[in-house]
């Protein structure tokens, strides 16, 4: 007996040292769970029920591969994706490159600062530039954490803010299931007109984000470390892999429960287009305790994003233009757009959508560079993608570039 405690033992403290290397992933997932998610999923269940499931499930597929791909790329290289293309490009591109990647990183903070003023309108009705601004607050204090305790401490608040989010937007399922002949209906791919492209791509704008994409390689290096040694780094790759499959997972399973909860209770109920008032709507269906844990789930999204969003940036320009500008300086500048948007009343729910629109348009910037590079064996040695996951990420951004390309067609041509 004692011989097989002593055998078990090796293993559980394995599997607890592994326990112990999670996080990273948790914190890139925030960005599928952001109040942009909220607004286009919630348009989409509203308007067309089931139709779009099938979008949220091949862009959570495609986050998974995505995410995997960062964060095996600074774990193999000990670069991160924006340091790698800032060594790569000549000044003139590195410089354009970084104006992109800036405009898609100031579109994610403004959906998420927007979101979280419109929770603390929804929970306690104050306006929502002040909400905007202690949005604002609460984020730099989630970002000081950071810059104090380092990233194990952030990934931890994330963390948490994360199982908010979880419970505050599955609750409504359990009150009010959705169709299982809808939800399997709603996997088989088709669009009805144009306006259901334009929230496919705003709902894969906002699944697929290219900050999470550049944010991710540093993340896993800055936890991890670079190692020599070729067993280590595979060691730490394949605990990444289960890193990633469980808080893309999650993050999944959340979006797909914003979109069904909206179908399920909100189809045909007026005044949902927006995110008041399918709170409105979900706080009569469904009671109000849904209705504040849908509130509080929308308040704990903005919250958590906007710090994600901000260190994402931080990242992008630390990579490009190698300069370092202060966590808390850069979140003060990056609060201006999206309070001057509270503050000149442009309806929340609409500057959410079109903002995942654009995020969506910015993906195939990161998307593209981070599959080349992490399938030329030069960049990444015995890591380098096999044979089907660059099958895999090719076919993934030649599906989102397609989707973006249909859209701008549908769009010019008013064909619907």
């Amino acid at each position: 007996m004692a011989a097989i405690i002593a055998e078990q033992r090796p293993g559980k403290t394995r599997w607890r040292s592994r326990l112990l290397l999670l996080g990273p992933a948790f914190v890139a997932a925030i960005a599928y769970v952001d109040p942009g998610n909220v607004a286009a999923n919630l348009t989409a269940g509203a308007n067309y029920g089931y139709l779009l499931v099938w979008v949220l499930v091949a862009a959570n597929i495609m986050a998974v591969l995505v995410q995997y791909q960062s964060a095996k790329l600074g774990l193999a290289t000990g670069h991160s994706l924006p340091e790698l293309l800032g060594k790569r490009l000549g000044t003139h591109r590195r410089r354009l490159f970084w104006v992109q990647a800036e405009v898609v990183a100031g579109a994610t903070d403004m959906a998420e600062v927007i979101g979280g003023a419109v929770a603390l309108n929804l929970l306690f009705g104050l306006p929502l530039l002040l909400g905007g601004i202690i949005v604002g607050v609460a984020s730099m204090l989630l970002l000081a954490l950071q810059s104090s305790r380092g990233q194990k401490s952030f990934e931890y608040a994330i963390m948490m803010l994360l199982a908010v989010i979880a419970v505050g937007f599955l609750s409504g399922l359990f009150v009010s299931p959705p169709e299982s002949g809808g939800v399997l209906a709603g996997l088989v791919p088709r669009f009805e007109g144009t306006d259901t492209v334009l929230l496919a791509a705003s709902m894969l704008g906002a699944t697929v984000m290219p900050h999470a994409i550049y944010l991710h390689s540093a993340l896993a290096r800055d936890r991890h470390g670079f190692s020599e040694d070729p067993a280590v780094r595979t060691r730490l790759i394949k605990t990444t892999r289960v890193d990633v499959v469980g808080a893309l997972m999650l993050a999944g399973i959340v979006n797909i429960a914003m979109l069904l909860l909206a179908a399920s209770s909100l189809r045909g109920v007026g005044g949902t287009d927006t995110i008041a008032g399918a709170h409105a709507a979900v706080t009569s269906a469904l009671g109000p305790i849904i209705g504040v844990a849908f509130g509080v789930g929308l308040l704990a999204s903005g919250l958590a994003s906007t710090s994600v969003g901000c260190y994402a940036g931080a990242t992008v320009m630390g990579g490009l233009l190698k300069i370092r500008v202060p966590l808390l300086l850069r979140r003060v500048v990056t609060l201006i757009p999206a309070l001057v948007i509270l503050g000149a009343g442009i309806e929340p729910t609409l500057a959410l959508v079109l903002s995942q629109v654009l995020l969506s348009f910015g993906i195939p910037f990161a998307l593209i560079p981070l599959i080349r590079l992490t399938g030329k064996r030069e960049v990444m040695g015995i890591h380098t993608d096999s044979t089907a996951l660059k099958i895999a990420g090719w076919t993934s951004a030649a599906l989102i570039v397609g989707l973006n390309c249909v859209l701008i067609v549908l769009t010019v041509t008013g064909n619907s």
